[in-house]
């Protein structure tokens, strides 16, 4: 899939480029950043966001793997809010991850960039159920799950890795019907 370009009322949501690299690698040098984003190489060197913007970004999306978007404010385009990305899990199943930069934290514009995102995965990609974890701990990726309206479905012990010690995590799950559109498959939830 070529990558898509989507708008809210204060952000532009566009693929990362290999001018995005320098900012996507001063963001990252935050400390909480860091250390709720499992997956991130300790320490992070700038030859770890060229290679996560000129390999890992383009590949996802032409794959259908994985499609990232940074966040953006109006204007130059330039100016990075975050970055959020959809990771396909089965047929109809994605989890979706995001951060913000420490001078944009607290402006609602995750949410704001979730719920778009969601909306297109949802529509676009067939995808039934957005899931979203966190390690156990990390409010601020739980306030924004919840002010999207995810339901968290509970902990899962020993759920996640962070840089190689096993950590417990909250889950959380966004169908469609939760914003009122209509899944790509038919659900049958179980009995009350």
């Amino acid at each position: 899939m070529e990558p898509v370009t989507l708008t809210t009322d204060r952000l532009i949501l566009r693929a990362l480029g290999p001018q995005d690299t320098d900012a996507v690698y001063a963001a990252v040098q935050d400390p909480d950043i860091q250390r709720w984003l499992s997956q991130l190489p300790s320490p992070y060197l700038p030859e770890h966001a060229r290679s996560f913007i000129e390999d890992m970004v383009p590949v996802g999306w032409a794959n259908g793997s994985m499609f990232t978007f940074g966040l953006f404010l109006p204007g130059s385009g330039r100016d990075l809010v975050g970055t959020l990305g959809i990771t396909m899990r089965s047929l109809g199943e994605a989890e979706i991850g995001y951060w913000a930069t420490k001078e944009h934290r607290g402006n609602g514009y995750v949410t704001e960039a979730s719920l778009t995102v969601a909306r297109w995965a949802f529509t676009h990609l067939a995808v039934d159920r957005l899931e979203w974890r966190a390690e156990v701990g990390n409010h601020a990726s739980r306030a924004v799950a919840e002010r999207v309206g995810f339901t968290v479905e509970g902990t899962l012990r020993s759920g996640l890795n962070n840089q190689g010690v096993r950590r417990d995590c909250w889950v959380g799950s966004l169908l469609p019907s939760d914003l009122s559109l209509p899944s790509a498959a038919p659900y049958l939830p179980a009995p009350a």
